[in-house]
């Protein structure tokens, strides 16, 4: 995706799920391992009590991606999008998972609190609120202070949740 602009112009009519939830769920498989004591607590359980947490962790991050993509549609049509809710939640969705991959595989084997995934999760995360941006502004037509303000809460969310939940 080396130009997401055009990408994101063409995909607004094109609702995304299978790719989503996939990628969104396997990522969620995964983040668990990325925090330190969630993966200490994963590792040191039984195998039947861990697979259990790690297959909720994954839902959940499905779940949570869905409500966050929801609530940035809502907000760019209420700030005068006209984009379709399937391609906005879905493309959210695999940018909120994409972007943030590097961090996690190195926090798989370094850790959550080491300098460079910490380094590596807000250079992901500054990523991840420009091609948001992108996204929302092509996706609903809007001008990009706008799609950055419909993005806000997904950002804020992401930020909270997968970066600031490392340190």
């Amino acid at each position: 995706m080396t130009r997401p602009g055009p990408t994101f112009w063409q995909m607004r009519d094109y609702p995304v799920w299978g790719p989503a939830l996939v990628v969104t769920f396997l990522y969620g498989l995964l983040a668990l391992f990325g925090f330190d004591e969630a993966r200490d607590d994963a590792i040191n359980a039984p195998v039947g009590n861990a697979i259990p947490y790690v297959i909720i962790t994954g839902v959940g991050f499905v779940l949570g991606g869905l409500v966050l993509g929801a609530v940035t549609h809502t907000l760019a049509r209420q700030l005068g999008g006209d984009g379709a809710w399937q391609p906005t939640v879905g493309l959210s969705m695999l940018i909120m998972s994409i972007t943030d991959a590097p961090r996690l595989v190195f926090a798989l084997f370094l850790g959550g609190e080491n300098s460079l995934v910490q380094i590596l999760g807000w250079i992901t995360w500054l990523a991840a609120a420009a091609l948001l941006t992108s996204m929302v502004s092509k996706s609903h037509d809007l001008p990009w202070p706008k799609a950055l303000g419909a993005s806000a809460i997904q950002l804020l969310a992401l930020v909270s949740i997968l970066k600031l939940g490392t340190i």
